[in-house]
């Protein structure tokens, strides 16, 4: 359901419906570990800015984090009351984002898992995206919406209306200054951050 590149480009992970997190040579295609703790399906994976770290949800309700030199748990993030369907690192690497079923978007520290903020959204949580400077968060959800937040206290800064079914994924180009958010309504939108208006839609 969800892969991603470690920074080096050396490793894949990968979040599977058989509740497996895998770890991959990128080079070979070998198999380098099976993380297992999960207890059901695993929506998304995301790795640390150093590499160092994995982060899983699923929905079991649960974030992990997860050592990637062996493959160890080091960390169960419990607290969200429905599906995990989205995790983002930090560009410090300090936070980690999830996004939720239960309609929350929830902050936590990874140096001992503190709950730093959760955030409260009007629909259910399918992807989160944090800016490449780290201030600002987006979410994308069921109910349509494409919604900025401000991570320092989690105030909501504009909400971009226009699609017409849920919002499965969200992304902020490396300069921060467009999000691009993909739909179930077959069209993907570039916005402004600045001002939140709609630069294309792909059709």
């Amino acid at each position: 359901h969800s892969v991603a590149f470690s920074p080096d480009g050396r490793r894949i992970a990968s979040g599977s419906y058989d509740g497996t997190v895998r770890l991959w040579d990128a080079a070979s295609g070998g198999e380098l570990a099976v993380l297992r703790g999960h207890g059901w399906w695993v929506f998304s994976v995301a790795f640390s800015p150093e590499g160092e770290t994995l982060v899983s949800g699923s929905m079991d309700s649960t974030v992990r984090l997860w050592r990637v030199s062996d493959g160890a748990l080091l960390r169960t993030l419990e607290g969200h009351t429905d599906q995990v369907c989205s995790v983002a690192f930090s560009p410090d690497g300090q936070t980690v984002a999830s996004g939720s079923m239960d309609r929350t978007i929830r902050l936590w520290r990874v140096s001992d898992g503190t709950l730093l903020r959760r955030i409260w959204s009007t629909n259910e949580v399918m992807s989160v995206a944090f800016s490449p400077d780290g201030k600002t968060l987006a979410s994308g959800s069921w109910g349509q919406a494409v919604q900025l937040w401000r991570v320092s206290d989690g105030a909501l800064m504009r909400s971009l209306g226009g699609h017409t079914d849920m919002v499965a994924s969200v992304a902020f180009s490396p300069d921060g200054q467009t999000l691009a958010s993909g739909s179930w309504d077959e069209t993907i939108r570039l916005w402004r951050v600045s001002d939140g208006s709609l630069l294309h839609k792909l059709e």
